[in-house]
């Protein structure tokens, strides 16, 4: 009884004690790991050796001959660019152990990002510590700060960008210019940032007229575009494959439509090759269920295991909010924002590439777990209301 009272009398400086804890466990996985590579580590390199050889003239890394014969702009990557610059100047061949540091800060300012923006909804402490172990045993936590690209500190945006939106929700007054700040650094970190761009400013737009002001209208938007979003892409792909199939960047992804391709690498996730608009649109429509998928032949156990808890508390909270959707604490809002967020970012992949490992599922990770103690808050209101 005495460790229940203690539980139940948690205050917001043991939630910032006990959130070092879990960050701590988690650094010295990660730690322990080592850093690792990928394509675009190699890419961000190179450029980050051209900026320290321009002096970090940005104007000239931009429209360099050398850089800008790539499939992408050095614009979209600045931040991680700019990033490895600094490691590479301050740690010298060591940068990779510097750029898993910074990872790691970010990681760190997202989690008390994570805590004050439930803080800020009034969600008991000892609620939230109830999601702490969620974000413990999540893979993707486990698994992307310690790359050398740049998911963790789009995470980060990600989650502060919540907390902007949040604060604004609570205040009746969105602050524009942080917010546009914030989804300018987006625009700047990595190209797919469009997609949590794109679902900011429509919520923003739609906050003002109470649009979504039921969680069963969100539920049924969200069906409808869950129905018409494969139908648009294959007519798009079809687009693509008549009028523009002489762009290579439009090339790419209608080629990867072609061969059936769902999950990036791996290749159990794929269908059969495409014979008519139904099939393509079969397509899309498995990409966009897929991207939330918890399991993959070639994960480990423990690996699907955790994945699976995730998704299923994930999913009780949104079944929990459907239930007590007529107790309106200041997290609904909140609620509908993250779903909306998960979906356009889960389209836009859908539409050009889910990568290896679910890896463009992370950045929206953190704010789906506050979906859970939100939701425990609306069960608790609900109770001391009878």
């Amino acid at each position: 009884m005495k460790f229940m009272s203690k539980i139940l009398n948690l205050n917001e400086k043991h939630l910032y004690i006990l959130i070092c804890l879990i960050f701590s466990i988690i650094s010295f996985y990660h730690l322990s790991s080592g850093f690792h590579t990928a394509s675009d580590t190699v890419r961000f390199s190179r450029w980050a050796d051209y900026l320290i050889k321009l002096n970090f003239n940005f104007y000239d890394l931009y429209f360099s001959d050398i850089v800008n014969s790539e499939r992408i702009a050095p614009f979209f990557f600045t931040i991680p660019v700019f990033l490895i610059s600094l490691c590479k100047l301050f740690f010298g061949n060591d940068w990779q152990t510097g750029f898993l540091l910074l990872n790691l800060i970010f990681l760190f300012l997202s989690l008390v990002i994570f805590i004050k923006t439930l803080l800020l909804l009034r969600i008991r402490p000892f609620i939230i510590l109830l999601s702490f172990p969620l974000i413990l045993i999540s893979v993707d936590i486990l698994t992307w700060p310690r790359y050398m690209l740049s998911d963790m500190n789009f995470a980060f945006l990600v989650m502060f960008s919540v907390y902007f939106i949040t604060k604004g929700i609570i205040e009746n007054k969105f602050d524009h210019l942080i917010i546009y700040l914030i989804l300018f650094l987006m625009l700047i970190t990595r190209p797919s940032s469009i997609s949590v761009i794109s679902a900011i400013i429509l919520f923003i737009i739609v906050s003002k007229y109470e649009i979504f002001g039921n969680p069963r209208t969100v539920i049924i938007f969200l069906i409808a575009l869950l129905i018409s979003t494969p139908l648009l892409f294959a007519l798009l792909y079809y687009l693509i494959e008549l009028k523009f199939n002489q762009i290579s960047q439009l090339q790419w992804l209608s080629s990867m439509v072609k061969v059936g391709m769902i999950i990036h690498d791996r290749p159990e996730t794929w269908v059969k090759i495409p014979n008519n608009f139904i099939d393509v649109m079969n397509i899309y429509f498995l990409r966009l269920i897929n991207f939330f998928n918890p399991y993959a032949e070639t994960f480990s156990t423990i690996h699907i295991f955790f994945n699976i808890i995730q998704t299923f508390f994930i999913s009780l909270s949104i079944s929990i909010w459907l239930i007590f959707e007529k107790n309106k604490i200041l997290g609904h809002k909140i609620f509908m924002f993250i779903i909306i967020l998960s979906f356009f970012t889960a389209a836009f992949h859908s539409f050009t590439l889910i990568d290896y490992d679910w890896r463009y599922r992370f950045p929206i990770i953190l704010p789906l777990i506050m979906l859970f103690p939100i939701s425990l808050e609306m069960i608790l209101k609900k109770n001391m209301t009878h």
